[in-house]
């Protein structure tokens, strides 16, 4: 598929002039820095709440807090009822992937390292990556992230069968968030986010019955309730507002490479949060992601 593909407009413009020039006045790859610290650092926390509310319980909370929080912003009802038959259907489908992935992606934390996790959520990327190569530059820094990526993973595969098909599955996923995502982006950044906060009102559907049992006690116990919203808002509003505002100005491939960042925050993450000690070969790994990224050149949007 195509970095140029647009999706058709999702919406009427989410805000004024004033979120315009904020969404442009930074580059896009500040946006993507916010968006990978976030990323990790909401469900990092996430873990700690396991034992209290269940797996699917939190994954369950994060995105009721996330549909909430969009719901006034973006009005998904009047998102779909002005969107044309392909986008409710782009929409529909970013939307199952998210509530999916979120789900898968819990599973995994609960058996696995973040820093793993993280590592097999980029792997996935790396055919899209591909896609968008077209020097040997960029293959050259795509080749160096993708050996960064493999020492982190060292990971005994056998050690839990399970664990790793969550991840595989919410990598696989995450390769959809990616292209569905910058399909959705493409319509510029408010519209971008009027699709999002429509799609995540299909994933709030989706889970809807799947975690909800699990998620009851929060609701006896305000402060765990109020920790579990500050994970939503961590994990699925701050980041994927800013994946948007990144998306609608990154080509598709360059920001599939700049994910490979991911497994490097993660890393530092847990460490800070889980107290999940790297080891040399880690921090070897992360530092040829870290090369890997500063030597990729991105194509012209």
């Amino acid at each position: 598929m195509d970095d140029s593909a647009q999706a058709p407009a999702a919406s009427p413009a989410l805000a004024g002039p004033a979120f315009g020039k904020l969404a442009t006045s930074l580059p896009p790859h500040v946006w993507f820095g916010v968006s990978a610290v976030f990323h990790y650092l909401g469900p990092a926390f996430a873990v700690l709440l396991f034992p209290h509310v269940g797996v699917l319980g939190m994954a369950w909370l994060r995105i009721v807090t996330a549909a909430l929080v969009f719901a006034p912003m973006t009005r998904p009802w009047t998102v779909f009822a002005r969107a044309d038959r392909p986008t409710r259907l782009l929409l529909l489908a970013f939307g199952a992937c998210l509530g999916v992935m979120n789900c898968s992606f819990y599973l995994a934390l609960d058996r696995l390292p973040i820093s793993l996790v993280a590592a097999i959520e980029f792997v996935g990327t790396i055919g899209v990556a591909l896609v968008g190569v077209r020097s040997p530059r960029n293959l050259g820094a795509l080749a160096v992230a993708v050996i960064g990526t493999l020492l982190l993973i060292d990971v005994k595969w056998s050690s839990d069968p399970i664990g790793l098909f969550w991840a595989f599955l919410n990598g696989a996923l995450f390769v959809g968030y990616i292209v569905l995502g910058h399909r959705v982006a493409r319509a510029g950044a408010g519209d971008g986010i009027a699709g999002l906060g429509a799609a995540m009102a299909v994933a709030f559907l989706i889970v809807l019955p799947i975690g909800f049992s699990d998620a009851l006690p929060a609701f006896s116990a305000p402060p765990l309730l109020i920790a579990a919203i500050g994970v939503g808002i961590c994990s699925s509003v701050i980041p994927y507002i800013c994946d948007q505002l990144a998306m609608s100005r990154l080509p598709r491939s360059s920001f599939a490479l700049m994910l490979s960042l991911l497994p490097v925050t993660a890393t530092l993450i847990g460490v800070i949060v889980l107290r999940q000690i790297p080891s040399p070969i880690d921090c070897l790994g992360i530092a040829l992601v870290v090369a890997g990224v500063a030597f990729h050149k991105p194509a012209n949007v």
